[in-house]
């Protein structure tokens, strides 16, 4: 498995979860008035993608367009020439394909991309969405790393892009939040087993369980921490006792 190293970028500054947006009032979440506005504060970007219809990684959380946008349905049921002209609760127009969000960014801060997981179970049927993204990235000259809770999609990415760094997302794997996965499955996740198998070098655990004794073991073996996710002043305090940095929104770090 090719070594990776988180550059030091994305521990230098707070990281805008979802891009700096105003809990979706005037800017929603993942979206480019968001994006703008991370970059104009110098913050890094944590986005997420999701596929659509024709295999483009498209920059957006759920995985119903719901939520967030005047419409629904499954994202991956609609092409992104579709997703990009339909309009979010914000007013805003158009789901942004990872390329154009890239653009976008041009390098200027540090961009974290979190891959969900289409396998539904944490499994192994993984890949096209991790193609796309691989694609997406392949010419990127900015700071860039990519994560998800899903171990195999981060096994996925050391084949594809074995020199872009990559972590996995964790948490304490909570039954009242992770009601779709069964406790063989979440006992197995809790305990990070996939560390060294994916050739991960960094972690992004939940900000209220930073004290679960995997963490504490990577912590110890010098891993990067980051967190997710930080909603004020004072639970960024207590993260950064464990936390390299923090993932944050709802309020705007000092």
């Amino acid at each position: 498995m090719t070594p990776c190293a988180l550059p030091p970028s994305f521990l230098a500054r707070p990281i805008a979860h979802r891009a700096l947006h105003d809990s979706n009032v005037a800017r929603v979440e993942n979206g480019m008035a968001a994006i703008d506005a991370a970059i104009a504060g110098n913050f890094g970007i944590e986005i997420d993608v999701q596929p659509s219809r024709d295999g483009q990684a498209m920059v957006f959380h759920d995985y119903d367009l719901g939520r967030l946008t005047t419409t629904t349905g499954a994202i991956a049921q609609r092409t992104a020439k579709e997703l990009s002209e339909l309009t979010y609760t914000t007013g805003e127009t158009g789901i942004p394909t990872l390329p154009e969000v890239l653009s976008r960014v041009a390098g200027r801060v540090p961009l974290l991309i979190e891959i969900k997981d289409q396998d539904g179970r944490m499994g192994p049927n993984v890949g096209p969405l991790e193609h796309a993204v691989a694609e997406a990235i392949s010419d990127y000259t900015g700071d860039v790393a990519v994560m998800s809770f899903n171990p195999h999609a981060v096994a996925k990415m050391a084949q594809l892009a074995p020199t872009v760094p990559r972590g996995l997302t964790t948490s304490d794997y909570r039954a009242e939040d992770w009601g779709l996965l069964n406790a063989t499955t979440r006992a197995r996740l809790r305990g990070i087993p996939d560390f060294n198998r994916t050739g991960a070098c960094f972690i992004s655990h939940h900000a209220a369980a930073l004290d679960d004794p995997p963490v504490t073991r990577l912590k110890q073996r010098g891993v990067a921490i980051l967190c997710w996710t930080v909603t004020s002043a004072d639970m960024e305090t207590e993260a950064r006792k464990v936390a390299d940095n923090i993932t944050f929104e709802r309020y705007v770090p000092a």
